[in-house]
Order: C-alpha cells, then sequence, then structure tokens
C-alpha cells in the first residue's frame, strides 16, 4: 500500500514469536505505507537484520533460540538504527536491561496500536539515511569546514555533519538517540532541560512518556563518556529540573 508516501521506502523488521500479534502489527504497518520483515525467533532475526537493513526494528523480549535482550545487544553492536523493545513483562528490569543494551524505546503489552504507531514515527523522524548502515562504514563526507557544524561545549565535541561525539580527543560509539539527546543539550549552551522537554523534543513524543527513560539514557552516556556516576563533569543532573552540559563557563553545581 503506499497511503503514505513519506513511510513508504521505510522497512520495519518485525521480532515476535506470537502470530496474531505479527499479523496486527503487519496490516497497520503496511496501511500506514511501511514495508515490513517478520522473523518469529531471536536467531533468524539478527541474520535478517544484517542481511536487509531494516530502517527500525520492533523487538519483543520473550522470544525463541535467542531473547530479545541478546538480539538488542548483537544488533546494536553493528547497526546504529531505532530499537523499540516490546514486552509482555511489567517487571522494570526488563525495561532498564532493554535501553541499557542500546534499545531506543520500549512499548509493554498489550499496547494500542495508536501509540505504537506515534513511537514508530517519532524514532523514524530523527532517523538519518546514514544511520541505517554498518556503524563501521564509514559515511561519505562533504567537503566543508563550515564552524556550525561542530558544537563545542567544555571538553564534549559534537559534529552535526558527520554525527560523531568526541570527549577530550576520544570518539565516543553513540546512537542516533544518544547523539540528538546531546545535540539538543549542548544547543541549549548549559541551560537545565527537563525530562519532559527532552521527551518531547528528542524523542518527539506528542503525550508525556515515562521519564526513567531520559535518566537510563543518562546512565548509559555517563558510562561510555568515562563521567563518573557519582559526581559527573559532562552531563550534570540538576536536582529538581533536568540536565544540562557542563560548560567552562559555568560555575560548579
Amino acid at each position: 500500500m503506499e497511503n503514505n508516501v513519506e513511510n513508504n521506502q521505510k522497512t520495519i523488521l518485525i521480532v515476535e514469536d506470537e502470530p496474531p500479534i505479527v499479523d496486527i502489527l503487519v496490516y497497520n504497518l503496511k496501511r500506514e505505507g511501511y514495508n515490513t520483515l517478520e522473523a518469529y525467533d531471536g536467531v533468524t532475526a539478527v541474520d535478517m537484520a544484517f542481511k536487509n537493513k531494516p530502517d527500525l526494528i520492533l523487538l519483543d523480549i520473550m522470544l525463541p533460540k535467542m531473547d530479545g535482550l541478546t538480539v538488542c545487544k548483537k544488533i546494536r553492536s553493528k547497526y546504529n538504527i531505532p530499537i523499540l523493545m516490546l514486552t509482555a513483562r511489567n517487571e522494570e528490569i526488563d525495561k532498564i536491561l532493554g535501553l541499557e543494551l542500546g534499545a531506543d524505546d520500549y512499548v509493554t503489552k498489550p499496547f494500542s496500536v495508536r501509540e505504537l504507531m506515534a513511537r514508530i514515527k517519532a524514532n523514524l523522524r530523527k532517523s538519518d539515511p546514514t544511520s541505517s548502515k554498518f556503524v563501521s562504514q564509514s559515511v561519505e563526507e562533504e567537503e566543508t569546514t563550515s564552524s556550525d557544524k561542530v558544537v563545542t561545549v567544555g571538553n564534549l565535541v559534537l559534529d552535526l555533519e558527520k554525527i560523531e561525539v568526541k570527549v577530550d580527543g576520544r570518539s565516543i560509539d553513540v546512537t542516533l538517540k544518544e547523539f540528538e539527546f546531546l545535540k539538543y543539550l549542548a544547543l541549549k549552551q548549559g541551560q537545565a532541560v527537563s525530562r519532559e522537554e527532552l521527551l518531547k523534543n528528542v524523542w518527539k513524543y506528542d503525550y508525556i512518556g515515562d521519564e526513567r527513560t531520559v535518566d537510563v539514557l543518562v546512565r548509559r552516556l555517563r558510562k561510555k563518556m568515562k563521567d563518573d556516576t557519582e559526581e559527573p563533569k559532562i552531563l550534570i543532573t540538576k536536582r529538581g529540573i533536568g540536565y544540562y552540559l557542563k560548560s567552562d563557563k559555568l560555575g560548579k553545581e
């Protein structure tokens, strides 16, 4: 179907072992103009992801042959594309683990199809044509040295053209969501930003999402940047407000 020209070329890999749920997802995704691929176990999911390079992955946690958390870790090691976890569990540990392993978002079953479609669109909206390629592949560089392509905040440097992050000259491997998060804070020039604002502008939610999603991403970034979680020097928590990036111009918190 081609109801939505914008979505028509986007391919979504559905990883789910329950055929009725797969059927519902395929029907609604195709109605929105997406192409779909289906995998019913973890091993097949990894193979299909590497072979077909989808634009987004809907990934269930409970899967035969290989669980969704392991699948997420394997795919994230080579891909920098949006991964949305689907889980029937209500245990907080599953959501936290999924986000820690690189998932961009999660939806708990039973889910609203409308809500799921909104989250899919939000995550795809932030995707870049280069984000669905292997991380190890070099992105074709444009010949530009324009200063507005590089944002520096303290010892953190963001290259907006190459989608690269460096801390003290050391390259940091980040997901697209992590990059957009840092970019949003960097452009705020040291202003503390609330979790609600971050969800609205980075995750593009049209409703109030789970603010713990932001906290998990922050912990993940601090670990990658080797920023002390007890006394962070780069990504700072402003109590009662949210987060900001430490600038040389700012005094101690």
